[in-house]
């Protein structure tokens, strides 16, 4: 029997999304998993959660800047800013919403991505969007026009929300076998998880499930 995709939640505001994702490709293939892209929009997250942004506190803007970077340079893939950040990514969550077939959805994940991040035009504009779709090899009239469709809008709140649902609080987030894995420094936990070899137990979840708080912050 097929085993469960390892559901990718992404927006492409996320710097450690686009890092995340350059990864996944070939940690699931190591694991025979199929990725499945899950468009949400961090900011649906945010507002449930009532958290702020990276790029909303200027001295982390700073830093994840600086991280990021790094982690690139580890990586050996392009990190160049968008053309503005924060952005307005819900056209680019949307066409990526509208495509059915996880193969051609992995691709267009990677030419936005990489637009947004790699050095491209961004993917903000209508413009932009449509040419990263055309790097994907897919019809950027018809994709565009899905992303206006009520049923497309829909779908990526109904992802936000079931992400949530499912315990995510930013992305990236990777759901795998109900377990939840977040920031692409949690990447290397996850291919433990995979392998069968998570330290965790559930006595270890229960003890902080359980655990009082004797402490609050106003």
């Amino acid at each position: 029997m097929a085993q469960a995709p390892l559901r990718f939640c992404l927006d492409y505001l996320s710097p450690y999304a686009y890092l995340a994702w350059t990864r996944m490709p070939a940690l699931a293939a190591r694991h025979g998993r199929v990725v499945e892209p899950v468009p949400v929009l961090l900011a649906g997250f945010l507002n449930a959660l009532g958290s702020t942004g990276p790029a909303e506190i200027p001295p982390k803007r700073v830093y994840v800047f600086k991280h990021t970077s790094r982690i690139a340079h580890e990586f050996g893939v392009p990190l160049v800013p968008p053309p503005s950040h924060p952005f307005n990514p819900l056209l680019a969550l949307r066409v990526t919403a509208a495509v059915e077939d996880l193969e051609a959805r992995g691709r267009l994940v990677s030419a936005l991505f990489d637009s947004t991040w790699g050095g491209g035009k961004g993917s903000e504009t209508p413009e932009a969007v449509a040419a990263a779709i055309q790097v994907a090899g897919l019809d950027a009239p018809a994709l565009l026009a899905a992303a206006q469709t009520p049923a497309v809008k829909d779908r990526v709140r109904r992802n936000t929300e079931e992400a949530l649902a499912a315990g995510a609080f930013g992305v990236p987030s990777v759901l795998a076998d109900g377990e939840l894995f977040f920031g692409v420094d949690s990447l290397g936990h996850l291919e433990r998880f995979l392998r069968g070899e998570d330290p965790l137990s559930k006595v270890d979840l229960e003890r902080w499930r359980d655990l009082p708080s004797s402490a609050s912050r106003r």
